[in-house]
């Protein structure tokens, strides 16, 4: 079997403009927009310099079969399609970089805020709630440890930095930001999509602690659902079979990649330390537990 480290996709390379973020590659097709999936990771705003094989196309997988079940709410989406053998010809050569972890989305001017909903009162959170018992501004009862179940799940939205960490507003300055009843709308979208998915996630076995969602709006003003939806990357899920309050939880996300980091003598800047294959192979395993765990579907690459 080769090195996990030879395998994974860490750079595309198509002859359209192109913006680059910590994981996506989005191209600019004239009327569309093609996004693909690549193996980087990212931890502590840094990019990893070797890469988690598959896990572009394991992010894509889970992104598109979530797509497709929030279009059955009625939420709009940014989606065209995934089929390669259906994207305009110029793209047909360069199915190598394509298959899998790709796909064809509508044009949309980003909303400048993040759409974070919480379940459950970790990360940041969890930090803001011991210091004054409020997460974004929003108070919440007294006495809560560390990942316990909110009462009811909360819309806290955040920044959108393009570079360093996201920077968690209340309601209010997300209201002044982009206006009220834009606000509004986002939290209720927010809200119903989390909810809805985190009951669907409970019968397979899966906490979704919290999870971030992107929005844009058409032409027509028509708000709609984009990036990815409900991966590892965008969200904290937990084995439902694990779950202990109290202290953080076991994942299926990049966290095994955070413990590692903070176990070697990096001081959190670029250039990060390269990861060691069983850090690759165990942070692999997870996205691919929390794949098949999800979709009911077996992964095969």
């Amino acid at each position: 079997m080769p090195s996990p480290m030879s395998t994974a996709l860490l750079n595309t390379d198509l002859p359209f403009p192109a913006r680059r973020g910590k994981v996506r590659d989005v191209y600019d097709l004239g009327d569309s927009l093609l996004i693909i999936a690549t193996d980087r990771i990212s931890a502590f705003d840094c990019i990893m310099p070797n890469g988690i094989p598959d896990k572009g196309k394991i992010l894509s997988s889970l992104s598109l079969f979530w797509f497709d079940k929030v279009g059955e709410l009625g939420v709009p989406i940014h989606v065209i399609g995934a089929d390669i053998d259906a994207y305009p010809p110029m793209l047909r050569s360069f199915k190598d970089q394509l298959v899998g972890r790709s796909m064809l989305v509508k044009k949309a001017s980003v909303i400048p805020i993040e759409c974070v909903a919480r379940g459950y009162l970790a990360g940041s959170g969890w930090k803001e709630y011991q210091k004054s018992r409020t997460v974004c501004g929003i108070a919440l009862p007294p006495g809560l440890r560390q990942c316990d179940k909110l009462p009811e799940p909360i819309f806290t939205p955040a920044t959108k930095e393009e570079s360093g960490h996201d920077i968690n507003i209340s309601f209010d300055e997300a209201a002044q930001r982009i206006g009220r009843p834009l606000a509004s709308r986002l939290r209720e979208m927010t809200l119903r999509i989390y909810t809805w998915a985190a009951a669907y996630a409970a019968e397979r076995g899966v906490i979704i602690a919290d999870t971030k969602f992107e929005f844009g709006i058409l032409p027509d003003e028509k708000v709609i659902l984009i990036d990815e939806i409900l991966t590892p990357d965008s969200s904290r899920f937990w084995p439902a079979d694990r779950y202990e309050p109290g202290h953080d939880q076991p994942s299926f996300d990049k966290q095994f990649v955070r413990n590692w980091l903070e176990s070697q003598p990096w001081n959190k800047t670029p250039p990060a330390p390269p990861l060691p294959d069983d850090v690759v192979e165990g942070t692999r395993n997870r996205y691919i537990e929390a794949y098949e765990l999800l979709t009911g579907a077996r992964w095969d690459a």
